[in-house]
């Protein structure tokens, strides 16, 4: 016993030495959170920043802030990892317990933060024209007057294989690529960036986008569940919150069904619709289509082959004038239009397929998948503009140097990326539910584009209509709506509305649904 003791009290003294009892539960293998080892003065070995002091004017106001860019060395339970981030952090504050925070990342699931960092959120935005395209390459970046710094700091991550993270030596990167591994270290790294500069007082929010959005969710239950840390809001960006709603496979129906009045936004917009629709707003013609599709087109597809001829004559019809294609090719996918078959066939006499990204944009008809982008007319470019413009940034502006490939979007992390269901799709209805009831201060905000063909606006309602939540609740749950594709943001005079809404927000005042 009292070689136990002894033994335990020089554990005990080389635990507060190593920064408290985090190191004690690693050393002893409890605690289910991965734990970093803490080294001198708080930093991790190999930590590599760049702090920059910068201004700008948003909103018409000056504000001046610094930007910290490069990398955190992580050690967990999933291996030692090196997650780069870009913060920026108002200057002046007074009591930093007042100040919100939040943490942004994209999706891909093999993307980097540079969408949202470059594009919606962070105080520079790449240069592109009103309409969103390009003019030309190279491409640069201008001040962004409506980013959202004057109203939250910001701190934007790139996981593993991402952008400049990495697995370091002797960690295999594929541990890193799962959902839950994914929402476990990303979930440390807000937890340990909270602790080291001091903000488990201030307002905390999740921005995502694509399946960005998935992991805020995810990452939101992580905290809550292993950090004991609530957050206070959720911004999910072209959500995808339930892949049964987004994703065509057989004996699937829901995603024919959450498509169709997106289809019907893009015909509208190409004048393709039937003329029963010809002479009405965008929204008055989705009102229609919702009801459609979740009337009488759910109920025949519900029937399968019990639906008669004539029925499905009539279903063939009125789908032909919604969406702009023909009765004949309907009645030949039997009322089934996939988002690969609809990108070009509503603009195929003219030889033009549409957009996957924005159905808005239309290029040359190209055979293939249009899942990842590769033959999407309405992403030509912008992976490289986008890259060109971050890189640059991050080197001649936030003065962060080094010699390693940025990862704009991974195709090692999707191809080697596990979503740990088997034979089930990832849906996330049960976690919000979740994270809104046992905080109920928490606010979800979903931001839709009218022309997205990679996550529809009317998955993400039904799959939030489908979350049961107290009216107290309820009431912390808005939608917006913007009259472009999955990136939104590509329009300015988006972003310049989007910050309006924003600060009411963050201010808590919802937005109109």
């Amino acid at each position: 016993m009292k070689h136990w003791m002894k033994w335990l009290g020089m554990l005990l003294s080389v635990a507060l030495l190593l920064g408290g009892f985090e190191a004690l539960a690693e050393a002893t293998g409890d605690g289910a959170a991965p734990q970093e080892a803490v080294g001198e003065a708080g930093a991790l070995p190999g930590d590599n920043l760049s702090v920059t002091e910068h201004s700008a004017t948003i909103n018409g106001k000056t504000l001046d802030y610094t930007a910290t860019a490069g990398t955190m060395v992580m050690s967990t339970n999933l291996g030692q990892c090196e997650i780069y981030f870009t913060a920026y952090t108002a200057n002046g504050v007074e009591d930093i317990a007042q100040r919100p925070i939040t943490f942004a990342f994209n999706g891909g699931p093999g993307s980097a933060s540079l969408w949202l960092h470059m594009g919606l959120l962070g105080p520079q935005r790449i240069d592109v024209n009103a309409e969103g395209m390009l003019d030309g390459i190279p491409v640069g970046y201008k001040p962004n007057p409506y980013s959202i710094l004057d109203l939250t700091d910001l701190v934007f991550i790139d996981p593993v294989g991402t952008g400049y993270s990495r697995a370091l030596p002797g960690t295999p990167e594929e541990n890193f690529y799962n959902l839950e591994d994914d929402f476990a270290s990303v979930g440390e790294f807000i937890r340990l960036y909270v602790s080291r500069y001091d903000r488990w007082a201030s307002p905390r929010y999740l921005a995502g986008e694509s399946y960005g959005t998935t992991r805020a969710v995810g990452v939101c239950e992580y905290l809550i569940d292993v950090c004991h840390m609530n957050m206070n809001g959720l911004m999910l960006v072209s959500s995808a919150n339930d892949y049964s709603a987004i994703e065509f496979s057989p004996g699937n129906e829901m995603p024919y069904v959450s498509y169709l009045p997106t289809y019907a936004a893009t015909a509208w917009y190409h004048g393709k619709v039937g003329d029963p629709y010809k002479n009405m707003t965008l929204e008055e013609l989705l009102e229609e289509a919702r009801a459609f599709a979740a009337g009488d087109y759910l109920s025949a597809l519900y029937q399968g082959t019990r639906l008669t001829d004539a029925r499905k004559d009539d279903i063939a019809s009125r789908m032909a004038d919604f969406i702009g294609l023909s009765k004949d090719f309907i009645l030949q996918n039997d009322l089934r239009v996939s988002m690969d078959n609809f990108c070009p066939e509503l603009l195929g006499d003219q030889d033009l397929m549409v957009g996957r990204i924005d159905s808005r944009y239309t290029g040359p008809i190209m055979a293939g998948d249009l899942g990842m982008g590769s033959n999407d007319p309405s992403s030509t470019g912008i992976t490289e503009a986008f890259t060109d413009v971050c890189v640059d940034y991050l080197s001649r502006e936030l003065n962060y140097k080094t010699d390693r490939f940025y990862e704009s979007i991974s195709n090692s992390v999707n191809e080697k990326w596990s979503f740990n269901r088997d034979n089930r799709f990832v849906a996330q209805e049960d976690s919000i539910y979740k994270c809104m009831s046992s905080n109920r201060f928490l606010k979800v905000w979903v931001l839709c584009g009218y022309y997205d063909l990679a996550t529809p606006f009317f998955g993400s309602e039904w799959v939030f209509s489908h979350i049961f939540l107290n009216p107290e609740q309820q009431d912390n749950l808005s939608f917006s709506y913007y009259p472009a594709g999955h990136m939104f943001y590509m329009l300015e005079s988006c972003v310049e509305r989007f910050h309006g809404e924003a600060e009411a927000w963050y201010a808590g005042r919802a937005n109109d649904k």
